[in-house]
């Protein structure tokens, strides 16, 4: 008796793992969808649906920072970026937000720092820092020189 109440216990589990699982991506590929058709009201609840099934999901926090940067509350759309971050550090979208936050903050130490690292990281967006940097040279011209090493 106790064998087939163990296997239709780990039968049971292991089902409602799978659907878990399964949920999470449909989650975050609707929310994907209706981001690109500028739904951004479900898009978001899509995101928040995908993180509290998997909260180390990088991605629904980057989307959800995107969300907050066209609603214009930079307070959320930096906290996302930092969760993305900190799940996943590589990631150059999140980086190259976080730096554009930093500048528009006059933070410019960290703009330096995340250069440093989106230097390392940069795939596609590599073309986007040295305007980042062009940006901050202007600000603080006394600071040309230290940064034509980073161009």
């Amino acid at each position: 008796m106790s064998k087939i109440f163990k296997f239709v216990l780990l039968f049971y589990l292991g089902i409602n793992s799978l659907s878990i699982a399964i949920s999470n991506e449909n989650f975050f590929e609707k929310g994907v969808e209706l981001y690109k058709n500028k739904k951004y009201e479900e898009a978001q609840f899509m995101f928040e649906r995908s993180i509290v099934f998997n909260p180390k999901d990088s991605n629904s926090y980057l989307y959800l920072a995107k969300i907050y940067n066209i609603k214009k509350n930079q307070k959320k759309e930096e906290k996302n970026l930092d969760s993305a971050l900190l799940i996943e550090p590589n990631d150059e979208e999140a980086i190259l937000m976080s730096m554009k936050i930093a500048l528009e903050k006059s933070n410019y130490s960290k703009v330096k720092d995340l250069s440093k690292t989106f230097n390392k990281v940069c795939k596609k967006l590599c073309d986007e820092n040295k305007g980042i940097l062009e940006t901050l040279a202007n600000i603080e011209p006394k600071n040309n020189e230290s940064w034509s090493k980073f161009k």
